[in-house]
């Protein structure tokens, strides 16, 4: 070293020397890092490094635990004290402390949760589009001038004309087909179309080869829904390579929920519930009535035979074989809607199993599905008050295999008397699949103990969602048959 005064000038050796100690200090600091720093497999990421041990917010993945932290840390929740889950000591005397769990985390951020989510013990919700909301936001408005302004919160002429065209299409469509069969020149097409309806199949065939997205997807079934209005809920998520058997609770006079949430989209199913294909069921006769039967085939309907149930869960899909379908069937059926009141939920549901044995065969996952305010819609006279009518009923039940409600709502230009159902909203609930095990000769223990799985989470629904979506009922679910 040369000095020169107080100030020490290094020489060119002094700089080469430190230039040693600086390459020596940089390897020490690679040997740390190797510490914390490895290659994953199959190209995963690495460990955190020393420097940024605390993992910062995902920019791709919504669900990671970067992303629920960084969320907690927008609600004041990211302080240091509260990251802290347990503090306890190792074997060898060091201080270990556990970061909180996602699920914790999720419990704090209850602003960004959807419905139904503060509550621990309770699944969350995620709703479907809201059938309507385009219409609500046009300028069009086609409700009657001289319609009063109390009134005038029941909605447009279009809903109304929406709902009346479903209601009427069996009478509607039949009426248009007996007055073409008066004339003549139509007789050498309609005489092949009747005989092609007799001896079709594509009800029970299970190709779905007649149904129509674009028909589906209509602003019509928008306008439809949201007359009520309905709106469809989701319990879980669905595997899209699984098959799929909801169990759709109550019938009500004509299920209308049903057919909002399972043969439209108005209210965004393939939203909720992407990659699965669900067909609505109905009686195999609607497939013999002409013009209805198209109608009814261009929504993706199906028969509810037991031929029809096994073809379409087991053709097609992504794998050829049923993979990726879904069916719903209305479980309590024609003598449900003898019961249907409003504010009551009494469902026809003890005995009726064949839905579990064919689930079983095909292997298909069971969903059950609650409709609040399927009931509420319509009213008809109570069995309780009139006996003789409730036997009479039933006796054309068990004779012609379908029964006769007597029921009445509101009309086209009264409040009062009509078959337009009220405009009472509708929540369908999705709940959680039930998985089985397939079994072509099913025992009935098994039946049996899937069946008492179905009616559990069936109930839970009906917990946890009564006090949000049946706050104004009369008295509470039960199985009466």
């Amino acid at each position: 070293m040369q000095t020169n005064g107080r100030i020490k000038i290094p020489s060119a050796e002094d700089r080469d020397g430190d230039r040693d100690k600086d390459k020596d200090k940089d390897k020490d600091k690679d040997k740390d890092k190797e510490q914390y720093e490895g290659a994953g497999q199959d190209s995963s990421p690495k460990s955190p490094t020393v420097r940024g041990h605390r993992r910062k917010t995902s920019l791709k993945s919504n669900g990671s635990i970067g992303k629920k932290y960084s969320e907690a840390v927008k609600e004041g929740l990211g302080e240091v004290e509260n990251d802290v889950y347990k503090k306890r000591e190792g074997h060898n005397g060091q201080p270990l402390t556990s970061v909180k769990s996602p699920e914790e985390l999720e419990d704090h951020s209850e602003d960004e949760k959807p419905l139904g989510a503060k509550k621990k013990n309770k699944a969350a919700l995620k709703s479907g589009r809201q059938a309507g909301a385009g219409w609500q936001t046009s300028k069009y408005d086609a409700r009657p001038h001289l319609q009063s302004i109390e009134r005038r919160s029941e909605g447009s002429d279009l809903n109304t004309l929406a709902v009346l065209m479903h209601t009427l299409s069996i009478a509607g469509l039949l009426s248009i087909f007996f007055f073409l069969c008066t004339i003549p020149i139509f007789w050498p097409i309609i005489l092949p179309y009747v005989i092609y309806v007799l001896f079709s199949n594509a009800g029970t065939s299970g190709e779905l080869s007649f149904r129509s997205e674009r028909a589906r997807r209509l602003p019509v079934w928008s306008l439809f829904a949201s007359y009520f209005p309905a709106r469809l809920h989701r319990s879980q998520e669905l595997e899209p390579t699984r098959k799929y058997i909801f169990g759709y609770h109550p019938h009500g006079i004509i299920s209308h929920g049903a057919f909002a949430a399972f043969a439209t989209e108005a209210l965004g199913f393939g939203q909720l519930f992407p990659g699965i294909v669900n067909t609505l069921l109905t009686l195999d006769s609607n497939f013999r009535l002409p013009l209805y039967r198209e109608y009814a085939l261009r929504m993706g309907l199906a028969s509810v035979s037991r031929e029809s149930c096994e073809n379409i869960l087991s053709k097609g899909g992504r794998n050829g074989e049923g993979m990726g379908r879904a069916i719903t069937i209305v479980v309590g059926g024609a003598r449900e809607s003898l019961d249907a009141q409003p504010g009551t939920l009494r469902l026809v549901l003890r005995k009726r199993k064949g839905f579990v044995k064919l689930a079983i065969r095909t292997g298909a996952d069971l969903v059950p599905v609650l409709a609040f305010g399927e009931n509420e819609i319509y009213e008809q006279l109570d069995p309780a008050q009139h006996p003789w009518v409730h036997k009479w009923q039933l006796l054309v039940k068990k004779l012609m295999g379908f029964t006769v409600p007597l029921f009445h709502a509101r009309g086209i230009f009264n409040y009062d008397v009509g078959m337009m159902p009220y405009r009472r909203p509708m929540n369908i609930v999705v709940g959680k699949p039930i998985r089985v095990v397939q079994d072509q000769h099913p025992r009935m223990d098994y039946v049996d103990e899937v069946h008492e799985k179905y009616i559990e989470e069936l109930t839970r629904l009906w917990d946890d969602w009564k006090n949000t979506f049946a706050r104004e009922r009369l008295d509470e679910m039960s199985i009466v048959e």
